[in-house]
């Protein structure tokens, strides 16, 4: 892997924070849309693969069979055992990852000019012919199921799975993606083959390319490599009416320091307001050191090393979450201060400052993501699977650029909702008692 290796340092070299990247929209003759950009200073190409749908497909009482299936996809595929496939991908310098999360199964793979017709072979066979074998299939569940026993004991692990189960009811994001130990242990061969059928089709995948190739052989690539997979996959999950009363709920865990996650409803992303709740939060929480969270909770009273807040948009709900770790004696005032900073920031707003320190910030950082081909890739890929369109690389930092202070403050007061940010704590925190159950 030494070679490959070189060829990525190459590419990070000679790529360094593009001040503008050509995106070109790219359908093969088998009908499979795709985003390009070609970059021919190196031989090699990165190319990022999303299937909409994720572990969310997994049916009720199956959690972790996507998951489980994913890790699988190179532990043997076509003629070639684990041993074969990982020995073929690094004669050919070829890098192959896959992922499941809640709302995609991600395929990524990088991969030189010289190589790229066996690489694509043998990335073909993955998607299209793993497996499955039960030595591999009890190797991969192994993997799991220590990542489970050890998540039992990791008190942001517990809060995560209780937070959903809290917001979501009876919709699979209720469901933890990487399942449960007793899931995971039941799970067969079959269940595995069902959620690949589930999982990999041609109606929901997104594609980005970027690097040594040009259309017309990006074109006969996705053809060969995604030609044969089902037309069709499993329903995608419907709407989720998350449950955010406000309040607390406390998950009793022996530990020396507590974690709470918080969260409250948020904008979807083509929502008018999404950019100024965007910028908004990188005041309130998003912003390291320099937001206001970090600056009340840790700076002026010591209660945390690290607070923050985020905008999460899924494919069927829309969050606005944050997470701080405190001591037990202590969480309890983190938790007021986050309350307080919450509705000071809905009913005074920011500050012309604060807006444009953190428009700078914003603007300045937005060119450093595109340092290579593979981050280009990611990003691409991950636009059309938002619904955005090439032109928004270009235009992004014009749109922050011209929020408002009037604008930002109008998104404070419509947005920040203070009597519904709700608590999930895990540990032992004192003087904070659960108003949920």
């Amino acid at each position: 892997m030494i070679r490959f290796a070189l060829v990525v340092l190459l590419a990070l070299a000679t790529l360094p924070a593009r001040a503008a990247v050509e995106v070109r929209e790219v359908t093969s003759p088998g009908g499979v849309d795709a985003w390009l950009v070609e970059d021919h200073s190196i031989p090699f190409v990165a190319l990022e693969l999303r299937f909409r749908g994720g572990t969310a497909l997994d049916p009720e009482g199956k959690a972790g069979a996507v998951n489980l299936m994913a890790g699988l996809l190179e532990e043997g595929a076509g003629a070639r055992d684990a041993q074969g496939f990982a020995r073929a991908a690094e004669e050919l310098a070829a890098r192959f990852s896959y992922d499941a999360s809640d709302d995609a199964v991600s395929v990524s793979a990088r991969f030189l000019t010289e190589n790229r017709v066996a690489s694509v072979d043998l990335l073909r066979d993955s998607l299209i012919a793993p497996l499955f074998d039960e030595d591999a299939i009890e190797r991969v569940r192994a993997r799991v199921l220590s990542g489970l026993r050890s998540d039992q004991t990791d008190p942001r692990s517990i809060a995560s799975r209780a937070a959903a189960r809290l917001i979501y009811g009876d919709h699979p994001y209720a469901r933890p993606g990487d399942g449960t130990i007793e899931s995971v242990s039941a799970l067969t061969r079959e269940d595995i083959v069902a959620a690949h059928g589930a999982a990999l089709a041609r109606d929901r995948i997104y594609v980005s390319a970027v690097g040594d190739i040009t259309a017309e052989e990006l074109g006969a690539l996705l053809d060969r490599l995604l030609g044969d997979l089902p037309e069709t996959g499993a329903p995608l999950p419907v709407k989720a009416d998350p449950a955010l009363p406000g309040g607390v709920k406390v998950v009793e865990f022996e530990t020396p320091q507590s974690v709470a996650l918080f969260v409250q409803p948020g904008p979807d992303r083509h929502d008018p307001d999404f950019m100024a709740a965007y910028v908004l939060n990188h005041i309130l929480g998003g912003g390291g050191f320099e937001s206001r969270l970090m600056t009340e909770v840790r700076e002026k009273r010591g209660l945390t090393y690290g607070v923050y807040s985020y905008l999460a948009d899924k494919d069927a709900a829309e969050l606005w979450m944050g997470s701080v770790a405190s001591a037990n004696g202590r969480v309890g005032e983190a938790i007021a201060v986050i309350r307080d900073e919450w509705a000071r920031m809905r009913t005074e707003g920011v500050s012309a400052t604060e807006l444009a320190d953190a428009k700078t910030y914003l603007t300045g950082a937005y060119p450093l993501r595109f340092e290579g081909n593979a981050q280009i890739a990611s990003i691409a890929v991950g636009m059309q699977m938002d619904g955005l369109e090439p032109e928004y690389i270009a235009e992004r930092n014009a749109m922050v650029e011209a929020i408002t202070l009037d604008e930002i403050n109008r998104v404070a007061r419509d947005w920040l909702d203070p009597e519904r940010l709700t608590f999930v704590v895990v540990g032992q925190p004192e003087g904070v008692d659960s108003t949920l159950n």
